[in-house]
């Protein structure tokens, strides 16, 4: 019978194996959960999608939108409707357009000015020069609702038109509408499917009618408790949470948490079969399972708190809120997770439950096989795996550009549409309105150098609200164009040349201009932070100087790989206009931090084994024993992530695209070849300046490694 105590002389497993252990586990998180539970579901009630929560903290338009709504009016949402007709517009069509209005305008009153008086200054409509369309602009209070619901309303109250006369609702208003449709229900969406994608991978990973249902259980307490946390941190800290980082909460849990179950479960089938004890069985998979899970949690914890440097308040944002995720998911896999295995014994395995025996046989399977190819063409594996990554990078000579927010759906709706032809038939008007704010006594002077900027088409004057005069400002050129950007700088450097005016401009395509560069600037600060982190764990971890090194610059050479592939894909195949600016500094995030936990897994059971057999045994053995669960571990992240590409966003396709073929190249080829043939090829050098760096006849308490022969067998 073999005897419970640890491995390389610790001691027993004692009173952590104690039969009333997991039960005061279960039970404590019973109590937890019945507190998170109601707290989870108030997550959604602090969800926002403000432009001020999510733009820049200190960007100009940032400053307009924060003003804009402060200000009388200022939450209003614009929508502006494009009547046209191919062969012109007709008498009758004029009077529809004009009824239409009436109505609207009595339905939602238009604002006031400070004197009171209703802004109805010119005429409402308009006719196009080319007399083949109409428009006009209609300002609604959010009193009357949010944009998602007040497009529907105003697209079906003006249905009743002459046949043959066509109509589209866009502005900003309508565009906001469109995008908050695409995000209604989709933390359910995506929380449902991305359940049913783990179920079905654990149900093929164990072949066991029951097994798979517990990570299952540990994983969705987890999802509970981090929802109720993060609903804590918004009240109690001021985090923004918008939809986008509500969805990646979820596919972190989910996906970060059925990794640490596998490793976990492999390890305590390994132990069930070399200690009687189901307890101390237990004891010791989480002693072999643990630091590697623990290092792997602080990787992606540390990460994304990397994150709070961020100026973008959406980024920034995900930090604390996907580092309390991964932390909920950790505690849970090492705490309920195995308590409620323990509790249920052997049987969960059933039909193929693991036997104590003692004398094991251990078969070299497929991954084995596969350590032993690489041994002997080490070079060849090399230099493949970076043929084919190279390869895979070449992609990213392709269309990296910056995805325009109309270019954002997969499916075109009506409020982009519509500023197509917008344009089309009102060149003056056919991009996004500018909002410069300015002191009212300088209002004349900011105006005229607003109309002499080179790329304005028409300047506006709109009223005085609150110590404040605004000016809509029309560029020539199409929203969101480096000639339209342009144009904004030029803008700006005007308007501030104004003494006394503290004239600031904003505006959707500011905004998305303010957010494109920040996020570049973001990504110059994140990307070096989040390297030094992680490299700092993983010498930790391995308390070695090379190893570090060499795994961080094959995830490095993985990233640019995944991202080469993916924007061929979305290029060539997919046609997406560009890449949408938070992909690259998020997919690097998640490709950086959950790529390296595969070699964190691989490294560490390498580690461990190196202390018997040697790197180049222990290495083999540390591939054979792990590449089934880490393979396995990554298809199942990968699906998560692969969740995203299911949503209408092209943002949440690129995303989740990304990252899924990414995690597959670090758990199919670097993770399986690549470190492998380095680690092989570099030898004991790999662990320098640690203690196994030095000679074999020096390793600690006197062990040696096997060599010759005995390696060889083992291989075999």
């Amino acid at each position: 019978m073999a005897v419970d105590t640890a491995p390389s002389g610790k001691a027993p497993a004692g009173r952590l194996a104690g039969r009333w252990v997991p039960w005061l586990v279960i039970g404590l998180w019973l109590v937890l959960a019945a507190g998170m539970v109601p707290l989870s579901g108030k997550l959604s009630s602090v969800t926002t999608d403000s432009a001020v929560d999510t733009l820049p903290a200190g960007a100009e338009s940032t400053k307009v939108a924060a003003l804009d709504d402060r200000l009388p009016g200022g939450e209003d949402s614009t929508f502006v409707f494009v009547y046209h007709r191919a062969e012109g517009m007709t008498a009758a069509d004029r009077a529809a357009v004009e009824r239409h209005y009436d109505a609207l305008a009595k339905r939602y009153p238009p604002k006031t000015t400070e004197t009171g008086d209703a802004d109805d200054e010119g005429s409402p409509t308009s006719l196009s020069t080319d007399r083949k369309a109409m428009t006009f602009t209609l300002d609604v209070s959010t009193a009357y609702g949010p944009p998602e619901e007040l497009v529907g309303p105003l697209r079906d109250a003006t249905k009743d038109r002459p046949s043959g006369l066509e109509l589209e609702v866009t502005g900003p208003g309508a565009i906001d509408g469109d995008m908050d449709a695409v995000f209604d229900g989709i933390d359910e969406q995506v929380l449902l499917t991305t359940i049913a994608v783990v179920t079905l991978l654990l149900i093929l990973t164990y072949r066991s009618p029951v097994l798979w249902i517990i990570p299952l259980v540990a994983v969705g307490a987890a999802a509970l408790t981090s929802m109720g946390t993060v609903y804590l941190l918004v009240k109690g800290f001021g985090i923004v949470v918008n939809d986008q980082n509500s969805a990646l909460l979820t596919i972190l849990v989910f996906g970060v948490g059925t990794d640490y179950a596998l490793l976990l479960i492999a390890r305590y089938r390994e132990a069930l079969h070399h200690h009687e004890s189901v307890p101390v069985a237990m004891v010791h998979a989480l002693r072999g399972a643990a630091p590697a899970i623990v290092a792997s949690a602080a990787t992606v914890v540390s990460g994304l708190l990397c994150l709070l440097v961020a100026d973008l308040n959406s980024t920034s944002g995900l930090g604390p809120i996907g580092a309390a995720g991964i932390l909920c998911a950790l505690v849970a896999m090492l705490t309920l997770f195995p308590a409620v295995l323990v509790v249920l014994g052997r049987r969960i395995f059933w039909p193929a439950i693991p036997r104590f025996s003692t004398a094991v046989e251990e078969k070299p399977g497929l991954w084995g096989r596969l350590g032993a190819a690489i041994d002997r063409r080490r070079w060849v594996a090399t230099l493949g795996s970076f043929g084919v990554l190279g390869v895979l990078a070449l992609g990213l000579a392709g269309n990296t550009g910056a995805l325009r927010e109309q270019d954002q759906f997969l499916s075109t709706p009506e409020s982009v549409t519509g500023f197509t032809v917008l344009r089309e038939h009102f060149p003056e008007l056919g991009g996004q309105p500018l909002t410069v704010f300015t002191r009212p006594a300088q209002q004349e002077k900011v105006l005229d150098v607003v109309e002499d900027t080179r790329g304005v088409a028409v300047a506006v004057p709109e009223e005085t609200v609150g110590g404040w005069a605004s000016i809509s400002v029309f560029p020539k050129d199409a929203p969101d164009t480096a000639a339209e950007y342009d144009t904004i700088k030029r803008v700006r450097t005007a308007v501030h040349t104004v003494s006394g005016a503290e004239a600031i401009v904003g505006g959707p395509s500011a905004e998305n201009l303010d957010t494109e560069v920040t996020t570049g600037r973001d990504e110059k600060l994140v990307i070096p932070l989040v390297l030094v982190v992680v490299l700092i764990i993983l010498g930790l971890l391995l308390r070695a100087v090379l190893a570090p090194l060499v795994l961080m610059a094959t995830v490095v050479v993985s990233f640019a790989a995944a991202f080469g592939g993916s924007v061929f894909l979305f290029d060539t195949i997919l046609g997406f206009k560009g890449v949408d600016y938070s992909v690259p500094l998020l997919a690097f995030l998640f490709l950086v931090a959950l790529g390296v936990d595969y070699n964190i897994f691989l490294a560490s059971r390498a580690r461990e084994e190196t202390m018997r057999l040697g790197t180049r045994g222990g290495m083999l053995k540390a591939l054979s024993a792990t590449g089934g669960v880490i393979t396995s571990a990554g298809l199942v992240l990968a699906a998560t992530f692969g969740v995203l590409v299911t949503l209408p966003l092209v943002m949440l396709v690129e995303v989740g695209f990304l990252v899924a073929f990414g995690v597959l190249l670090d758990a199919l080829l670097v993770r399986s070849v690549l470190v492998p043939a380095l680690t092989l090829l570099i030898g004991r050098r790999m662990w320098w300046p640690s203690r196994l760096f030095r000679p074999a006849a020096e390793l600690p308490d006197g062990r040696q490694p096997l060599a010759g022969k005995a390696e060889s067998a083992l291989q075999r």
